[in-house]
Formats: structure tokens, sequence, C-alpha cells
């Protein structure tokens, strides 16, 4: 484990490296729409556009090969982190000498590697965390897993789109690659301490999925997988139709884009610094319960909304607070699915657990139009409320079953 000095020095590492995984995909999302249309490029491009964040989607094809292959001399995780960020380099360098608007296939071609890479480098990422992570510390490295993405993507989908009117895209692109590069001079001196080396070194492709079938048939884990599928499906339910319920009471897009992405953006990452430090201070489970607890006031206040048209300090209110407790929730959360995880298969463990975490909250936002549509706006939050008790008595649920597997195991 890391210990003094070192251990710091680990949080830097950690941190740099997921506010590089966040510049891809916060660029495509944000900042590429605005420069293809700038560069003429039909709006049908633009659209098929999202489909660069293919790579996200499918990381639990590959996370088994992370798992599985790499160099003893270089080390289990860097063995892939240094190639993986010197291609995002090579990538966001290249990108620098097309033009788009002749094209526009090619440049978004650049931006799909970027994505590519980070999304494997998010499963290495993740395995280096788990790896390196105390349990005491699960809940600050959370938070600097939440943090520093949330600040990639604000960097390249927020101040780059801001700064390019003064520097032009080309000198933005230079930007990227000088932030890729900080991570890689942290990597060069960085020595993993590989935990049980010896099980890790001569691990198979069908050690790990024996590793997967024992971790999916312990006692207690289909409450875990209930647990993360259901901890933000009603804030979804929620989250997906506040802004359209702001625009038909009269709000602007300027205030609602303001009071969201700005206010909203500032609370969430506030959020998840203390979300992290409670996990890690008074214990996974007592951080999990108490953010699950703490985030039904603002949906209960999102709801409040649907009833009159409200006042504009208390949407404001409203939205920070909802930001905040979720962005606590999300770090609590993420802290709980690295805890529970196999270290050996840390990576693959991990992005099946972040893949049932995405699916669970999914379906909220699918069908929360077509609910709103047919029952209204107050109808579905109060739904959302209500579903969101839920995961509340599944951590009980989980904690008391996994008191049990100590205490008999």
């Amino acid at each position: 484990m890391i210990v003094g000095n070192y251990r710091i020095y680990g949080f830097h590492l950690l941190f740099f490296l997921y506010v590089t995984q966040g510049i891809p995909f916060g660029f495509q999302v944000t900042a590429l729409p605005v420069l293809f249309r700038q560069s003429g490029v039909s709006l049908t491009m633009i659209g098929f556009s999202s489909l660069l964040a293919l790579p996200w989607m499918l990381k639990i094809v590959w996370a088994p090969l992370v798992d599985r292959f790499w160099n003893a001399t270089f080390g289990r995780r860097k063995s892939w982190l240094m190639p993986l960020q010197m291609v995002m380099f090579l990538s966001a360098y290249s990108a620098t000498h097309i033009d788009i608007a002749s094209n526009p296939v090619l440049f978004a071609a650049t931006i799909f590697i970027m994505n590519f890479c980070a999304s494997i480098q998010d499963i290495a990422v993740d395995g280096l965390a788990i790896d390196i992570l105390k349990d005491t510390d699960l809940g600050y490295g959370n938070a600097i897993q939440v943090v520093g993405y949330k600040i990639g993507m604000l960097i390249s989908g927020g101040f780059l789109v801001w700064l390019s009117s003064y520097l032009g895209w080309k000198n933005v692109f230079y930007v990227i690659c000088g932030i890729i590069v900080i991570p890689v001079i942290l990597l060069i001196p960085y020595k993993e301490n590989i935990i049980s080396q010896t099980k890790v070194n001569y691990i198979t492709i069908n050690d790990i999925y024996d590793h997967i079938k024992k971790a999916v048939k312990q006692h207690g884990t289909i409450i875990v997988f209930l647990l993360i599928a259901t901890y933000k499906t009603g804030e979804t339910f929620i989250d997906g139709m506040f802004k359209p319920l702001l625009v038909d009471q009269g709000f602007t897009a300027s205030q609602i884009g303001l009071w969201q992405g700005m206010y909203g953006m500032v609370a969430s990452i506030a959020g998840s610094m203390i979300g992290g430090m409670l996990a890690s201070r008074y214990g996974i489970f007592n951080g999990l319960w108490f953010a699950l607890l703490v985030r039904l006031i603002p949906l209960c206040g999102e709801w409040y909304c649907t009833l009159n048209v409200p006042s504009r300090e208390l949407i404001i209110m409203v939205t920070i607070a909802e930001h905040f407790f979720g962005g606590m929730l999300t770090t609590a959360m993420f802290a709980f699915m690295m805890y529970t995880v196999d270290k050996i298969i840390g990576a693959t463990h991990y992005t099946i657990l972040a893949t049932i975490e995405v699916l669970g909250k999914s379906p909220g936002m699918w069908f929360s139009g077509l609910l709103a549509d047919k029952f209204g706006y107050s109808y579905l939050f109060a739904s959302g409320i209500i579903l969101s008790i839920v995961p509340i008595v599944f951590v009980s649920m989980v904690k008391n079953r996994l008191l049990y597997d100590e205490h008999t195991g």
C-alpha cells in the first residue's frame, strides 16, 4: 500500500489520470457540436457524432484483457496507462493538423480514438485505485475519481470552448496535449506495489471468469447488484424532466444554463468531495446511508416546484442542493463499489459493477418524458421520491449480510 508521501503522490496521479479521462468525453458532448457547426458540418453528422462515445458503453468487453495482459517489469496498470496516454497525446496533436471543414470524418476519428483510449484507461485507473487504496482511503480516492473526471469535462466542455474564441481551436488542442502530458510525467517514476503478486502474475482469462462466477455466487451479491442498480433510478426520473419543467414555467434557457450548468456543477464537485470525506472518516456504509437519506431533501424540493411556479431563489437553492447531495451520493456509491470488489480482478469486477450502475439508472431517463406526458410532473416526481427510498432499505440489508459473512467466514 502507499504510505507517507508516496500515498499522497498516488492521490495526485489518480487525480490527473481521471482529469484526462474526462476530456475526450466532455469535448465530444459539448465542444464538438459547436466546433462542427462553426465549420459548416451538417446537423445529420453532428447528430451521429454521439456514436463517438460508443467505447464507453463497451468497457465490459475488454476489461478482462486489462486484468490479464501486462508486463511484470513495467507494472500491472502502468503497462496500459503509459501507452494509452501517449496515443491520446498523439491523437490530440494530430487534431491540430486537420482541416475540419474539409475532413470532418478524419477529425471525428481522432476524437473516437481519444474516447477509445480513455475508456480503456478508465478500466486500468480504476484497477490501480483498487490496488493501492486502503478501505479508509476509498472515500477520498473516489472523491478524486468523481471530481477529477468532472473537472476534465468542465475543462474540455466549458473552459476550452470559451478559450477557443481567443486562441482558436488548433491552439485549444495544444492545451489538451499539455494536460495529457501531466500524468505521463507522474507515471514515469511511479512504482506499483502489486497485490498478491504470485496470484496476479499468472492469472488467465479462465481464472478471471472463475473469480467473476465466485463473486456473483457470494452471499448477498444480488442485493448488492440491486442497490447499485436502483440508487439513482428515482433521481433520474426527476432530473430528466426538471429542466423541461422550468421551461414550461417560463424560465429562460440562459437562466437554466447558468443555474444547472454553472452553479449545479460547482455544487456537484463540492458534494463529491464531502461525500468522499464522509465515507473515509465514518465508514463506507454510514457515508452511503447518510448520502441516500439527505438526497431525499432536494428531490422533495423539486417536487414542491411542480405545485406552483417557484421563485428564482427557490430554483437556485433546490438546484444547488440537488447537485450537491447527488455528487455526495455518487462518490459514496463508487467507494462502496470498490469496497466490494475482488482485488485480484479489480478492473474487471469494478467495470461490471459500473455497467450495472449505468444500466440501472438509464431507464429513469428514458421513460421520464413518457410518464410526465401521461401523468404530469407532480406524479412523476413523487414516484421518483418513493423509488429513492428503496435503496436505503437495500443498504441495511447489504450491511447485515456482509457483516454476517465476516463473522461466519
